[in-house]
């Protein structure tokens, strides 16, 4: 505004921003808008979905919208499946109890209607603690966006149709997972429910089939027998436990791509300590001046037009770089992380840019240029690029100012400073009147590293957390009622002159088993669910890599096996309190 009545233009605006009547067409009012301001030189109105921070608010959203498919689906798989284990265990305990009634006359529905309230009531218990849990989240993560996205406020607001939704998946859930052991309840004739199950059958293992029976010790063939008579039970253990490694594995792969796509823009391809963006197009002298100015040891330039990109009906609106054709501080990557020539007379595009406007290299591109003379361009694509951040079309900066027929031109300069000189730099920076605004290249990656402590690290321990849940959850679970299952038996053993250790090793190598099956299980579901997110969240504001580092993977098997070190743990104790005189008593 100083500026204006300085240069006796008072009143006069650069920028201007627009509320449209209801019902009104953004892209007819963007048609009359930039006729009446091409004479003033307009770059162009464009709508709020083009907006770069809706686009970002935008994309984050859509984000979130893939996370609450994907992991609500698993959770509630999980949970289903505890729930078949734990109910179906109840109705074998409880078989004496159901004849009874059924001989009173309690008819099939009575008894699948008490096992039904049994499992609406467990899950609505769950329900009043999820709820809770997931307000209180809910307000920390409004509370993090308000303060991330520089809102004036972020109410969250619990609407009813969520909970009622939330209920009734969670009931179906509840149900689906307990329908056959309720199933199994209901159809218990009275005569069968008053005698004790009847023991499993046992045939010949696949060991033993194959005769190497005598490679391994009695108990180890015991385990195998095991599993190889409830191989629905073992692989839908092994399935939890590796949804729960695969969950832990997201967790941690939203760092690692974060940090990688840091690496590759700041460490590869921008390695300039400033880039110093002018106020408009001017001559290369600007470029030697700030080369010559003290502690810069090198300088670059770069001629960026605002632009739209156009092949057949389809049309973005970008940017055409022109960049130093052997420039040292910005360079253009492929997907190899292999240095891309700039061609003299072609177009070099990003790969997701090609995508979006389904163009190939060979083919020629339409450049509408938005600034100047707005002249309209076609260049051929000479080849393709891959970046993780925005999308753009990459030219020789000669090339770019022959074709706007505007000499040496440049808008913006790449520095490298002496690491001492950094601070002097800036403030000799301040006072040239040119200078639009300085990038610190350090500032920069700071200020991705703060963002990813305050939303990615946030979701990660919290996505860790629940995966850590059900780990334990899953693995803890299916030993506890291996032992209730099993607790005849194994003190039969234990009579029989098997020490406690060997029984301990019975029951527990089960469990570990099935762990260590799970490990590579989880491995491929996490990679796959991985990759599944990472085209998920692909846009032409960023890409999110697949990157999975060994520690990654470490950490989520050492959370599954700490898991299970624990449950045994647990089951160990049980054993030395295993009663062995009330566990070989007849069973009325």
């Amino acid at each position: 505004r100083q500026m204006c009545i300085r240069d006796s233009m008072e009143g006069a605006f650069n920028d201007v921003s627009f509320t449209l009547e209801d019902g009104a067409i953004a892209d007819d009012v963007i048609q009359q808008v930039d006729r009446i301001v091409s004479r003033y030189g307009g770059l162009g109105a464009f709508a709020r979905k083009d907006q770069t921070s809706h686009r970002f608010l935008s994309e984050e959203l859509k984000g979130l919208e893939t996370m609450a498919a994907v992991f609500p689906v698993i959770f509630l798989g999980v949970a289903a499946f505890l729930l078949n284990v734990v109910i179906t265990r109840l109705v074998n305990t409880q078989r004496n109890q159901i004849a009874i009634l059924k001989a009173f006359g309690y008819s099939n529905l009575a008894v699948g209607r008490h096992y039904a309230a049994l499992v609406t009531a467990i899950v609505l218990l769950g329900l009043a603690g999820g709820i809770a849990a997931g307000i209180w989240m809910g307000k920390g993560l409004s509370s993090l966006y308000m303060n991330f996205y520089k809102f004036p406020f972020t109410d969250y607001y619990l609407n009813n149709d969520v909970v009622v939704m939330a209920t009734l998946v969670s009931l179906i859930a509840g149900m689906t997972g307990t329908l056959l052991a309720v199933y199994r309840a209901v159809k218990l004739p009275p005569a069968e429910a008053m005698r004790p199950e009847t023991p499993a059958s046992y045939r010949a293992t696949l060991i033993e089939r194959l005769g190497m029976q005598r490679l391994f010790a009695q108990p180890t063939r015991m385990i195998a027998r095991h599993i190889e008579r409830r191989p629905v039970k073992t692989l839908l253990t092994v399935g939890g436990i590796a949804a729960a490694c695969g969950i832990i594995m997201v967790a941690n792969f939203q760092q690692d791509s974060v940090s990688y796509m840091i690496d590759v823009q700041y460490a590869m391809s921008q390695t300039q300590d400033l880039t110093v963006t002018l106020v408009e197009p001017t001559s290369q002298n600007a470029l030697h001046s700030l080369a010559g100015l003290e502690g810069v040891q090198h300088a670059e330039g770069m001629r960026a037009i605002a632009a739209r990109l156009r092949f057949g009906h389809r049309s973005y609106r970008g940017s055409l770089q022109g960049m130093e054709a052997d420039g040292v501080l910005r360079k253009v990557l492929d997907a190899d992380l292999q240095r891309v020539a700039l061609p003299s007379t072609g177009v070099v595009l990003t790969d997701f840019l090609a995508e979006l406007l389904a163009i190939k290299p060979g083919d020629y591109l339409t450049v509408e240029v938005l600034e100047g003379n707005r002249p309209v361009l076609e260049v051929p694509v000479a080849g393709l690029t891959s970046e993780y951040l925005g999308v753009s079309a990459y030219m020789q900066r000669e090339t770019v100012n022959r074709l706007l027929k505007e000499g040496k031109a440049v808008n913006a300069i790449f520095l490298d400073i002496a690491e001492d000189q950094s601070d002097h730099v800036l403030r000799e920076l301040d006072d040239m009147p040119r200078v639009a605004g300085t990038i610190v290249r350090e500032t920069a990656i700071r200020s991705f590293h703060k963002t990813m402590e305050e939303t990615i690290l946030f979701f990660s321990f919290i996505t860790a957390l629940l995966g850590g849940v059900i780990a334990f959850g899953v693995v803890y679970n299916s030993a506890h009622i291996a032992l209730s299952e099993r607790d005849r038996e194994l003190a039969s053993l234990r009579v029989l002159g098997f020490t406690r250790g060997e029984v301990a090793s019975i029951l527990l190598g089960e469990l570990a088993v099935a762990t260590l099956l799970a490990l590579p299980l989880g491995y491929l579901f996490g990679h796959e669910l991985c990759r599944y997110l990472s085209n998920a969240f692909r846009s032409d504001l960023y890409r999110v890599p697949l990157v999975l580092e060994a520690d990654t993977v470490a950490f989520a098997c050492s959370v599954v096996l700490l898991s299970a070190i624990v449950s045994g743990g647990l089951l160990w104790r049980k054993l030395n309190r295993l009663d062995l005189v009330g566990v070989l008593k007849t069973r009325e």
